[in-house]
């Protein structure tokens, strides 16, 4: 198990725990603990719904070409922006501090 703070779009954090043997990736996480992330896509990098800034200094996998193009189609990316569907649960993932990114441009 790993431990992982997210912060949601009203500034909350959230400790969430999650397991390291089970394939789940963060976007998985956050709707298992009922965050507002939607992973319309169901996780194929086809959409930005769920966008999160990295917050911590975490060593993470690299960007893949399809997380790119996504990300350079979604509003509000920043240098440490990526996709949670991405990003596969780890053990080098134990103290992660993320943020929800915004929805979208309103």
């Amino acid at each position: 198990m790993v431990k992982i703070t997210v912060i949601d779009r009203h500034d909350q954090k959230h400790e969430l725990e999650g397991p390291t043997d089970m394939d789940l990736n963060m976007m998985e996480l956050c709707k298992a603990y009922e965050l507002p992330v939607k992973g319309t896509c169901g996780g194929m990098a086809l959409c930005s719904s769920c966008h999160l800034y990295i917050l911590s200094e975490h060593e993470l996998p690299e960007l893949k070409e399809d997380e790119e193009d996504m990300l350079d189609q979604a509003f509000f990316v920043e240098d440490n922006s990526r996709l949670g569907c991405q990003l596969k649960l780890t053990e080098s993932f134990d103290g992660l501090v993320v943020k929800l990114a915004p929805e979208s441009e309103d």
